[in-house]
């Protein structure tokens, strides 16, 4: 009995104290013993939205974004998570202390069954080593080519067919799913030299994409769950722990007969040259972190790109002025290029020089990823104690996130007009290049400081080749019915996909975008 008591007592005095604390901080409305706990629930189909509304109401123009939520017990450390998307906040955690805000331990240990101590799940010297062997083979011209080449196959033998049999028969397809096999193609094929054939015909389910799929999913799982549970799931292999398990089996059976392949030949692909390559001690990286460094990549490359280029062809599909534009750029490009004739405008997918001056549409691009950034939270770590900008005391091994979808939602920061669809913002003056803001940490679509995005200039490339592809032969419009909404994840897919019909276009005399 007097066990009881004392218990009920700690616990008594533990909430009083949480309740006192967090009444004082901002953020959403607190609650005694509960926390914020109720109105996160409440909102978790549309938490992006709900953070980027909290943010707001913390401050007007000349104050920072950050709020505290408080979730008593749950939270990493005292119960309480803290939120910014200020620039300056963001500038000091990913540039100015850079070294005080790593992944972290309990991101590492959920991805590393997974990932590894691949580039994406490292810090320190094991980072380092691999950002500085990536950074040389990123800056590559011969890369470049090959992403090119990947990419304009994929679309001349496998899209435009899938996409011209929808439109023979008046048929509607799911735009991500296909985006999201033709990226899975080409980001495998340039990391290690192998299709696997997801964008094809009859769309068929392969084993390693199937099997990658899950074991993305189901590691997930293990950063939204607590630790202990997913550590005991493991233990008894039931659960999203049993599932991950055989997935991995499958992954590890196919990366092993794809660095075999590239050790006995090698190729111009990424992991042929991270082959070549040694590791801080001057030892070649072992088949087990080549496989991971490999799979790093191929999580990079693939969700991102197709994830934005779906939100894209949304956001062109209601705003009509905006394609227009898109359309006589690339009808401008292509009459330059290849000459009068219209029909070997669409005969062969851009080459990269040919998307290099496609200016408007990389503004539009770019207007996507700041409204619907592929990641749109990211997490860090604090070793140390430390003061934010605007004064938020962050403590040691607590969690920072950096909303990088509200960033893109602040009148403060992009203007009245923040929430429009407006690629303009993003050309120079003249109107004849592309142009990045100056304060390089109000966009953050691509991370920034030492961990910018490598494969930054790719993506872009990539996109522009398959938004070209796809706008110059068809006009899209959603499905009657269709619900466009964002699925809760660490990616911001569209939870139902996007289902779109397609009508052939037609271009006129000079160019300029008609309908059939």
């Amino acid at each position: 009995m007097e066990t009881l008591i004392i218990i009920f007592t700690v616990a008594a005095a533990y909430l009083l104290w949480f309740y006192n604390l967090a009444r004082k901080l901002t953020g959403p409305k607190v609650w005694p013993v509960v926390g914020s706990l109720p109105v996160l629930f409440m909102n978790r189909s549309r938490l992006h939205d709900w953070m980027a509304r909290n943010l707001r109401e913390t401050g007007g123009a000349a104050t920072y974004q950050t709020c505290t939520i408080a979730i008593p017990f749950l939270a990493r450390k005292q119960g309480f998570f803290t939120v910014t998307c200020h620039p300056r906040n963001i500038e000091h955690i990913l540039r100015t202390r850079f070294d005080n805000y790593p992944k972290g331990p309990t991101w590492q240990t959920a991805f590393h069954d997974l990932l590894g101590q691949g580039i994406f799940n490292s810090d320190g010297e094991t980072w380092l080593i691999q950002r500085k062997t990536a950074a040389l083979e990123f800056t590559t011209r011969t890369l470049r080519q090959a992403m090119a080449r990947w990419v304009n196959r994929t679309i001349k033998t496998r899209l435009w067919f899938i996409l011209e049999k929808a439109s023979t028969e008046n048929t509607p397809v799911d735009l991500q799913d296909l985006l999201l096999r033709l990226t899975f193609d080409n980001i495998c094929g340039l990391t290690f030299g192998k299709d696997p054939e997801t964008l094809s015909p009859d769309l068929p389910e392969n084993p390693f994409s199937v099997a990658f799929d899950s074991a993305t999913e189901s590691t997930l799982q293990r950063f939204i769950n607590p630790g202990f549970v997913w550590k005991l799931n493991k233990i008894l292999c039931i659960g999203s722990e049993m599932r991950l398990k055989k997935s991995l089996e499958v992954v590890e059976n196919y990366m092993t007969d794809a660095l075999t392949a590239r050790k006995e030949t090698p190729s111009d692909d990424l992991l042929s040259r991270f082959i070549k390559k040694k590791d801080v001690d001057g030892n070649p990286f072992p088949s087990s972190v080549l496989k991971h460094i490999a799979l790093n990549f191929v999580l990079a490359g693939r969700d991102t790109s197709s994830v934005a280029l779906s939100w894209f062809f949304w956001l062109v599909m209601n705003n009509p002025h905006v394609e227009e534009k898109i359309i006589n750029e690339i009808s401008t490009v292509l009459k330059d290029t290849r000459g009068d004739d219209q029909r070997l405008w669409i005969e062969e997918p851009l080459v990269f020089d040919e998307a290099d001056r496609l200016v408007y549409l990389k503004a539009a691009l770019a207007e996507t990823l700041r409204l619907y950034p592929s990641v749109p939270e990211d997490f860090k770590y604090v070793v140390s104690d430390d003061v934010l900008p605007d004064g938020t005391h962050v403590p040691a091994g607590s969690t920072v996130t950096y909303s990088i979808y509200s960033v893109g939602r602040m009148k403060s920061i992009w203007g009245e007009d923040c929430l429009e669809f407006k690629p303009e913002r993003w050309l120079s003056t003249g109107g004849d290049g592309f142009e990045q803001p100056k304060d390089g940490y109000r966009f953050v679509a691509f991370n920034a400081g030492p961990r910018t995005c490598l494969g930054k200039d790719l993506a872009y490339l990539q996109m522009k080749s398959v938004a070209s592809a796809v706008l110059l032969r068809y006009r899209l419009s959603l499905v009657p019915g269709h619900r466009v909404e964002q699925k809760m994840s660490l990616t911001l897919f569209m939870k139902n996909g996007l289902r779109v019909n397609l009508h052939p276009r037609l271009l006129g005399a000079s160019g300029a975008a008609t309908c059939a």
